[in-house]
């Protein structure tokens, strides 16, 4: 197929890039900058100039593709981010109507309380006020106009070498504290994946997912804050300290509300209907080594 990814030199994108190439697909590219141009060319993928706000960049790259997958988006997580994603999706979501072409989108996990959530828990955000600008649900309504959507709602942790992402973030705020910060008893739990599984499972699932899936891209449950913290703690030589939410919000800022929430998440599903096996490292193990300590 030919595939035009957003977001696909960054973290995940790039990742998922290289797998959809060895599955023998011809890749399509949205890159900002001269260095990500540069860098998906080296791959051998066909370069489309642009952003998340070029809106005729998006209708270009989806125009002549057989699948769509959006990868892109700000983290910023304001009201201008949350409307760019909503955009982006509209935008692509209209230029496949009617073609039965698959739109893969990118999305969050939503807690669900006294349990781990599932790929059956619909998303309670709508509308462009929504985090995300209601993206997930908006891309579900997209069936009804002849395209193929599929969610990857990922873990708030896709972590491996060289992440820069909220993992790293907690390093470096508990290098500046020093200390390492797990909220109240440390109990609550964030799921997490290796990169290399998100990868896997993005390639798998514009292949097999059928129109309408949500797919969960964890591959642990819930990895408890208090356990990550502790490694945190142990990576930077340090202690690990229990704070309240309110001194979390301090010392973290949105990160530290972030990281008291409580997320268990299921990949179950996900993993029967891809025939998808995670095998990269656990979130713990990556966090012994040296790659999230250095400066």
């Amino acid at each position: 197929m030919r595939v035009f990814v957003t977001g696909a030199s960054g973290w995940i994108g790039s990742a998922a890039v290289d797998e959809l190439l060895a599955d023998g697909h011809q890749i399509v590219g949205l890159a900002r900058s001269d260095a990500s141009a540069a860098a998906l060319a080296a791959k051998g993928v066909e370069v489309l100039r642009g952003d998340l706000d070029d809106l005729d960049a998006l209708r270009t790259g989806a125009a002549g593709a057989d699948a769509v997958i959006n990868l892109a988006n700000k983290h910023t997580f304001d009201a201008a981010a949350n409307n760019a994603e909503r955009l982006a999706v509209q935008t692509i979501g209209d230029e496949l109507a009617g073609s039965d072409r698959v739109l893969m989108i990118a999305s969050g996990i939503n807690p669900v309380a006294g349990r781990a959530s599932t790929e059956a828990d619909p998303s309670p955000l709508h509308g462009p006020d929504a985090p995300r600008g209601g993206a997930e649900n908006l891309a579900l309504s997209y069936q009804d106009k002849g395209v193929h959507p599929i969610v990857v709602r990922f873990a708030p942790t896709v972590h491996g070498a060289g992440d820069h992402g909220l993992i790293r973030m907690l390093v470096t705020g508990a290098r500046t504290a020093g200390f390492s910060a797990y909220i109240a008893d440390g109990a609550n739990r964030w799921p997490a994946i290796h990169r290399s599984d998100a990868a896997r499972l993005i390639a798998l699932g514009i292949n097999k997912a059928p129109a309408g899936t949500i797919l969960h891209a964890t591959t642990e449950e819930g990895v408890p804050t208090r356990a990550i913290a502790e490694a945190i703690a142990q990576g930077l030589d340090i202690p690990a300290t229990s704070v309240t939410p309110e001194d979390a919000v301090t010392h973290l800022g949105w990160l530290g509300g972030f990281f008291a929430m409580d997320l268990p998440t299921s990949s179950t599903a996900t993993q029967t209907l891809l025939g998808w096996t995670p095998t990269g490292p656990t979130l713990l193990e990556d966090l012994q080594t040296s790659s999230y300590f250095q400066n």
